[in-house]
């Protein structure tokens, strides 16, 4: 009995921007996703089938090409569901990045290798039905009137048609994850999957414990880049399968298959991190919306501080819009201080009257939060003589000293070397160092407090695998204690007996020129002061700056976060700034010269100024604000635009013209969407 023949639409882990055309003989069309494993000029690659259709015979000598055939099919079904697929090549055409590589990317790191799936994981693969979730243990906390009321509007909302997106704005310690957890649960009695995702790998683990804890034994599965290449295909394969019935992952979490799906829910859907800084740079929230309307499901986002975007699209109605306004029980909102540091000589950053706050809060035996976002000892080291100071080789920015292993690291290239014993140009001995880090911190507050614990927690204290675990746990079971710490421990940890938060060094942020500088600013004092004061005692935050009179600092402080983020709205509306305008930027970069990605990018702005590009802004070509990165210059054009059709038709014609530009053979360069970091 003869074979058919199809022929196949191939997605391939290469930058092209089609798909490929291979043929396959076979009793029935391979599904689609499944992998196969092709001839790629003169090497094999691995490939996954898109569609697959049934062609006649033809043994026409005129023809003008031969469609190669697949060399292998290597999965016995398909492993990313059709939707899935589906909302892959959106993102390919919405991000204008090869599709191949926006898929091949969703894919965990094992199944983008040509090698089969073992018996053993092909087992987990086998499609399942999740059985009903043991009941939840809803004994332990009881909604608060207003939780009740915000719970109820949520599931209202759930049930209209057409769905909107909603945005849970809560204050911290107002009880947003008693919220998702509620509103998940009767989902799991239904045999249906949640998929939720959260910013960083360190909120990952404590959700899992709470989620844990409520539902029991409910099958779940943690996606996020701190797992082994195994475990992650592993619990890939199981939320794939139907018998996860929660899916917890980082960003990237968004493109896991859930074939029962009912529910996304994103926890601080503000922040930066869901946002892929490299290669296919997708921004989790806005694609976990898509995916939703895709499905016609329900998508929450819950968080402290809304992004403007969020906000603007609650306010036009485009989002449904809750609150939660009051922390449950006799907590409260801590109280707010700005400190003028001008006037003090400051010890490591610290203010006399700050440091005699800390020793106020030791002596009633409760904990504090010394929060400044900047790793390692100092981040300058100079020469008083000459005035050298130590600057990367290979990144226009200055290396930062880490006093504990005694070197100094670059934290743009991951450069290191050894700290020099003597100026390397006059050789002085007696360099010196300027600024604070997180460590230089922790060692004055151990010589000021030597009775105290102190606890470091950034990303130098806690790169190994269960150090952030022992040091929350740490956390947690000693009192009194000092804490200094990150951005990581800026949202989602609660630390009852924590009742003092002492913040410094912000005002870079508020002189920068980058126009979200100040809402990520706001953002960040709104979580870090979070922290302070979420059980029975009362929480005092104490905010030092050079800056006290600025008057967005005081709006912010006097009157919270909405009305400063409704002010922040007016000034990008005269600007037509997101979300009052769309934004794509486009970044060069050479080994060459900056000159070479500044007339690239040159090239690039008369091309689409050629193409129609009516109503298309330019800001540039500049030099990026670190112009140099990793030994390549690096530049960049700013393209603006009230009309996203219009932005998204200049790229489209911009690509279908690239392979012509003068000037590309020496340069790498890529297109960003909805940009968010303009570094």
């Amino acid at each position: 009995m003869s074979q058919t023949a199809y022929t196949l639409q191939i997605a391939v882990p290469r930058p092209l921007r089609t798909l490929l055309s291979y043929s396959h003989h076979a009793d029935a069309a391979l599904p689609v996703g499944t992998r196969v494993l092709v001839p790629f000029g003169k090497q094999q690659s691995v490939g996954l089938v898109i569609s697959a259709e049934c062609t006649p015979e033809t043994d026409n000598p005129d023809a003008p090409f031969t469609i190669k055939p697949v060399d292998a099919v290597l999965d016995a079904m398909p492993l990313p569901d059709a939707h899935l697929l589906e909302l892959l090549q959106w993102a390919a055409r919405y991000y204008h990045h090869p599709v191949g590589e926006v898929i091949f990317s969703a894919l965990p790191v094992a199944l983008r290798k040509p090698k089969p799936l073992s018996t053993r994981l092909q087992k987990l693969l086998v499609s399942s039905t999740p059985t009903a979730a043991t009941s939840p243990n809803t004994a332990r906390l009881q909604l608060t009137d207003e939780q009740q009321q915000c719970l109820h509007h949520i599931q209202q909302w759930n049930a209209q048609t057409p769905r909107r997106p909603i945005l849970l704005h809560g204050i911290t310690g107002s009880g947003k994850t008693e919220i998702y957890l509620r509103l998940i649960a009767p989902l799991f009695a239904a045999g249906k999957q949640v998929l939720v995702i959260v910013p960083e790998i360190g909120l990952t683990p404590q959700l899992l414990l709470r989620f844990a804890h409520f539902f029991g034994d409910t099958p779940m599965a943690c996606l996020h880049s701190g797992l082994s290449d195994g475990d992650r295909l592993k619990a890939w394969l199981q939320a794939r399968s139907g018998a996860a019935q929660i899916i917890i992952g980082t960003r990237s979490a968004i493109f896991t298959p859930a074939p029962h799906l009912a529910l996304i829910v994103i926890d601080e859907e503000h922040d930066a991190s869901l946002k892929q800084q490299e290669g296919f740079r997708y921004h989790a929230r806005d694609l976990a919306i898509k995916r939703a309307q895709m499905l016609d499901i329900p998508i929450l986002m819950g968080t402290a501080t809304p992004s403007l975007e969020a906000l603007y699209n609650a306010q036009t109605s485009r989002f449904h819009y809750a609150r939660l306004e009051r922390r449950p029980g006799t907590t409260r909102k801590p109280d707010l201080q700005i400190q003028d540091t001008r006037p003090f000589e400051l010890q490591a950053g610290l203010t006399p009257q700050s440091l005699q706050a800390i020793r106020g809060t030791l002596a009633r035996g409760e904990q504090i939060m010394v929060f400044l976002n900047r790793r390692g000892f100092a981040p300058t080291l100079f020469c008083p003589s000459c005035g050298w100071h130590a600057n990367c080789d290979h990144c226009s920015v200055k290396m930062t000293w880490h006093a504990r292993r005694n070197r100094l690291v670059c934290h743009h290239c991951g450069a290191e070397q050894t700290t020099p014993m003597q100026c390397p140009v006059c050789k002085n001995p007696q360099l010196t160092t300027q600024g604070q880090g997180t460590e230089r911190l922790e060692l004055t507050l151990q010589t000021t407090f030597p009775d105290a614990l102190v606890v470091r927690i950034d990303r130098d204290s806690t790169s190994r695998k269960g150090q952030l675990e022992d040091k929350l746990s740490t956390v947690r079971s000693n009192d009194p204690l000092i804490l200094v710490g990150t951005q990581m421990l800026a949202k989602g940890h609660d630390f009852p007996n924590l009742t003092l938060v002492v913040i410094i060094d912000i005002d870079q942020s508020l002189l920068s020129t980058d126009y979200r500088a100040l809402e990520r600013l706001g953002q960040l004092l709104v979580q870090v002061a979070g922290r302070a004061g979420r059980a029975d005692k009362p929480g005092r935050v104490i905010l030092q700056t050079s800056q006290p009179d600025h008057p967005l600092l005081h709006q912010l402080v006097g009157h919270g976060y909405t009305p400063f983020a409704r002010q922040l709205l007016e000034d990008r509306k005269r600007w037509h700034f997101p979300p009052f305008g769309y934004q794509a930027l486009i970044r060069a970069s050479s080994t060459v010269s900056m000159e070479k990605a500044l007339e690239f990018l040159e090239h690039v702005s008369q091309r689409l100024l050629a193409a129609d590009g009516a109503g298309i802004q330019r800001l540039g070509p500049i030099p990026a604000p670190l112009e140099k990165r990793a030994n390549r210059y690096r530049a960049q054009l700013l393209l603006g635009s009230q009309q996203r059709a219009a932005l998204h038709n200049a790229l489209h014609q911009l690509l279908q013209h690239a392979a012509s530009l003068p000037g590309r053979s020496c340069v790498r360069w890529s297109i960003d969407i909805d940009p968010i970091e303009f570094s």
